[in-house]
């Protein structure tokens, strides 16, 4: 407790690290598993090559991912855009197929309705199947905000800071209330994606809170 205290600032610093690290990732993993997502639901014959392709990305080690980019890119080993860019890829990898699942869940004569009032492909996404979609994805998303916040931490290894410094140095020089602050700082920001996450899903489903479904969501 005494080195928490004494270390506050240094904690703060590196949490918001931590935070911009897993968080970017995950709203531009979002972002582009929408439209991947959707390709793989309306052409199915893509639906195999896309989600096996994701997957495979996520079999990828993360610390060799991490050393990888900078090839990749042209970028220094230490900048912060190689772990970014990583994690984009992980997120994607878990994202699109819960976005397959999301759309799938959107019940055919709903979209059926919306086409038949004449709205068109892309109208559709964004004002009946995503939107009906939202709980699918949002429980996918705060699977991947969790395992964001976790692999961002092997970063530590090659000299990134954020957290994950905490369990390195904590562990390196001995010292065991790094490795808590380390560990609890983790767990607690993983748990605040969580509880945005699920707070954002709440605010896009009136309806869910309501008790009650959109109108001709049912049969």
């Amino acid at each position: 407790m005494t080195w928490v205290l004494d270390h506050l600032g240094l904690i703060w610093e590196l949490t918001v690290r931590h935070t911009v690290l897993a968080g970017i990732p995950l709203i531009l993993g979002l972002l582009l598993s929408i439209p991947l997502g959707w390709l793989a639901r309306r052409y199915r014959v893509l639906a195999p090559i896309a989600l096996a392709g994701t997957g495979l990305l996520y079999t990828i080690p993360s610390l060799a991912l991490f050393i990888l980019m900078p090839l990749i890119l042209g970028t220094k080993i230490l900048d912060p855009i190689n772990v970014v860019v990583a994690m984009t890829v992980y997120t994607v990898a878990l994202l699109v197929r819960t976005v397959v699942d999301g759309l799938a869940s959107v019940p055919d004569h709903v979209d059926a309705a919306a086409q038949a009032m004449g709205l068109g492909r892309l109208r559709r996404l964004f004002t009946v199947q995503l939107p009906l979609a939202v709980p699918v994805i949002a429980a996918g998303l705060r699977v991947a905000a969790v395992s964001n916040v976790s692999i961002v931490s092997i970063a530590s290894i090659i000299g990134v800071s954020q957290l994950g410094s905490l369990l390195t140095d904590g562990y390196n020089r001995d010292i065991p209330g790094e490795l808590w602050a380390g560990t609890l700082a983790c767990l607690l920001l993983a748990l605040l994606f969580d509880a945005v996450i699920q707070a954002g899903a709440w605010a896009l489903t009136p309806w869910r809170r309501a008790g009650a479904v959109p109108t001709g969501a049912e049969p």
